[in-house]
């Protein structure tokens, strides 16, 4: 899952990014309201988390353009204001859900969580994917091969979802970084092939296999 978090408050933007890293999300941080309808025009988000008082355009402008250009990413609106007026002009903008600062980052991830889940039942009948013998609960997070529930780390399980919504088809190592990592990871793409030789070991070595030149197919038989 990808996420892009627009919050001009820079030392809380990079905790938020740190923390919803830690929990296996790929994250992007952009600190005004231009930069972040540009970023979210460009890329597939599967979320935003939008802060209202933005310098170059404010976060109610910037979910009504991306509303008024049809894109339908779900969007939790942060602002250091309170009131009833505030949340519904943030909601008549468009926006999925609001949270209040001062918050807990526990209710943020919750909160999160829900609006990905509610987009993930409005895409699919079900949350879990399944490819041969390996099946992926996107929703409770949870991963087996046959009968035998298998324990993977957010990132070995973010890179696992990956091959496992294309199941049978080739996804590249590029677009595997680009989901699971951020948009600006800079460091050695062989990453990449650390995670799915992990996964190999915890699956089976034949459920992953490699098409040289070309990236990673997840069996599907």
């Amino acid at each position: 899952m990808r996420l892009l978090i627009v919050e001009d408050e820079k030392r809380l933007a990079r905790s938020l990014a740190a923390g919803l890293t830690a929990e296996g999300y790929a994250v992007d941080v952009v600190h005004d309201g231009l930069e972040a309808l540009h970023r979210a025009g460009e890329a597939p988000y599967d979320l935003v988390v939008l802060d209202i008082m933005l310098p170059g355009m404010n976060g109610y402008r910037v979910c009504g353009a991306l509303r008024a250009a049809g894109n339908d990413v779900p969007i939790l609106m942060l602002t250091a204001k309170d009131g009833e007026y505030d949340e519904a002009e943030g909601l008549d903008t468009g926006a999925d859900d609001y949270l209040t600062k001062p918050f807990s980052y526990v209710v943020l991830v919750a909160r999160i969580k829900a609006l990905l889940r509610r987009r993930g039942r409005a895409e699919s009948a079900s949350p879990v994917l399944r490819a041969g013998e390996v099946t992926v609960d996107t929703a409770a997070r949870r991963v087996h091969r046959g009968d035998a529930e298998i324990a993977l780390t957010a990132k070995e399980f973010a890179v696992l979802e990956q091959l496992a919504l294309r199941p049978g088809e080739v996804v590249g190592k590029p677009e595997i970084l680009e989901h699971v990592w951020d948009f600006a990871y800079d460091g050695d793409p062989n990453i990449v092939e650390v995670y799915i030789s992990s996964l190999r070991r915890k699956l089976g070595a034949s459920v992953i296999q490699t098409v040289r030149g070309a990236g990673y197919r997840l069996a599907d038989r």
